[in-house]
């Protein structure tokens, strides 16, 4: 991770960890990067936080003094973006995005022409250009400057894409979603519409300030409310950006990118189009999951958290399904990044084809009790390094042995630290949770909540 990018993107508070002279300056080096030897074309998408139109607008002036044209697709999904310029002839992709933080955080997310996250070494040169360490980036002139496009159409074409990846009717089908008054309030609804579902849809009224408010994937509780309460077959959560989807079953039960993961893999298996026999997944994912694939005869690795990196070994690999627990998934043969709608697809395709309500197709999986605490600190280095925390840390190891684990890692969006611990119990886990939070709030590393 660089200065200024994380694992996803630059990200913080907007206009104080972010601010507009960034996303002016990024604008200006992409225009001029990619424009050395053509006229640079950029393609824009942004969420629906009220800060979004702000950097929407600061980008645009830099590409376009720098001679790069900035097509908008204005609210849209981060995976649309990603869809759209690997499709069509652009340089790049941008995204206004603090995808699952709430309204006053925002981020600049990049993508490259192939439709992944930008290289690590391009990520460089723009951090180096954004501390001054590369000199001045000439002016476009006369009519060298670059322009505006409205371009609407690229989101429409995005639409008819996830359309066609269904091979299924949901004709009788109910169907709930919790569009987190984000980037799928427009455009979930019609595709299963579409599909021929009786669609019913929550959070989709966003004024700028609610974004990922007590809904969406991250605070899924409603819809399982809603679910329940409406007698649906099913329902779906996005976060802010929808490159992430949970779902819940007909009783209201979450379903984690664990869950997803579980029962996309036994039918893909099932089907000969798991390839390789093997799905990637991070360090995150629940013990649950791996004992689950162990009995179906189904292989896995880990890499550090951050679809990223699951994208990176599925591509080394050649494997076919990746994610991460947080609903992050990837479906290779259709997308280069997470995308929450393809994943309600793919799951509405296992549900339809095995006839089967979606609770049965995740009964054989037992997910170990876990919890996750965030500690917001001002070093998150400093804290993993802490001689007590390693020893806290250690001795918490080897009371669980094989009966669970702990792990502490540093958040790649935020300033916060995450404790994470599986144990036989509830209880257990929040009790050694609790420990290494006490010794990390004792050393003086918290900083104030927001």
């Amino acid at each position: 991770m660089g200065k200024y990018f994380g694992t996803d993107g630059f990200r913080g508070e907007a206009n104080k960890v972010l601010n507009v002279e960034h996303a002016y300056k990024v604008g200006r080096f992409l225009g001029w990067h990619y424009g050395k030897e053509h006229k640079c074309k950029v393609i824009i998408g942004k969420d629906t936080r009220r800060s979004s139109y702000m950097f929407e607008y600061a980008l645009v002036a830099g590409l376009v003094a720098s001679g790069a044209d900035a097509y908008l697709l204005h609210v849209t999904t981060t995976p649309s973006v990603s869809y759209v310029v690997r499709t069509e002839d652009f340089d790049c992709g941008i995204m206004i995005s603090a995808s699952h933080n709430p309204y006053y955080d925002n981020g600049i997310k990049l993508i490259n022409s192939r439709g992944e996250k930008m290289s690590e070494s391009m990520i460089c040169d723009i951090e180096a250009y954004l501390d001054g360490k590369m000199g001045e980036i000439p002016f476009a002139v006369g009519e060298n400057i670059g322009c505006t496009v409205d371009y609407a159409a690229g989101r429409n074409r995005y639409i008819g894409y996830i359309i066609s990846i269904s091979q299924n009717s949901y004709k009788g089908k109910r169907i709930g979603i919790d569009c987190s008054n984000g980037s799928t309030w427009m455009i979930a609804k019609s595709i299963f519409d579409a599909l021929g579902a009786q669609t019913y849809v929550i959070n989709n009224t966003p004024n700028g300030l609610n974004i990922n408010e007590n809904c969406g994937s991250t605070h899924i509780e409603g819809l399982c409310r809603y679910v329940k309460e409406n007698n649906l077959d099913i329902g779906f959560a996005f976060d802010g950006d929808a490159d992430r989807c949970l779902a819940v079953d007909e009783h209201g039960n979450v379903l984690t990118g664990d869950h997803i993961m579980y029962l996309c893999a036994c039918y893909m298996k099932a089907r000969g189009e798991l390839s390789k026999n093997t799905i990637a997944t991070t360090v995150m994912s629940n013990l649950g999951l791996y004992k689950a694939l162990d009995k179906k005869g189904i292989e896995y690795v880990k890499t550090d958290v951050g679809d990223k990196y699951v994208y990176e070994a599925m591509q080394e690999n050649g494997y076919r399904l990746g994610g991460e627990e947080s609903g992050h998934i990837i479906f290779s043969k259709y997308a280069t990044t997470g995308d929450g709608l393809i994943t309600a697809i793919k799951i509405m395709e296992v549900f339809i084809e095995s006839k089967l309500p979606i609770s049965k197709l995740v009964e054989d999986f037992h997910v170990f009790p876990q919890i996750t605490k965030n500690i917001r600190v001002e070093d998150k280095d400093a804290v993993l390094n802490d001689p007590d925390v390693i020893k806290i840390k250690s001795e918490i190891e080897d009371t669980l042995k094989n009966d669970g684990r702990i792990l502490l890692r540093k958040s790649g969006t935020e300033p916060v630290v995450r404790i994470m611990v599986e144990a036989p119990d509830k209880d257990s886990c929040n009790s050694f949770a609790e420990k290494v939070a006490d010794i990390i709030s004792k050393k003086g590393f918290c900083s104030e909540s927001k």
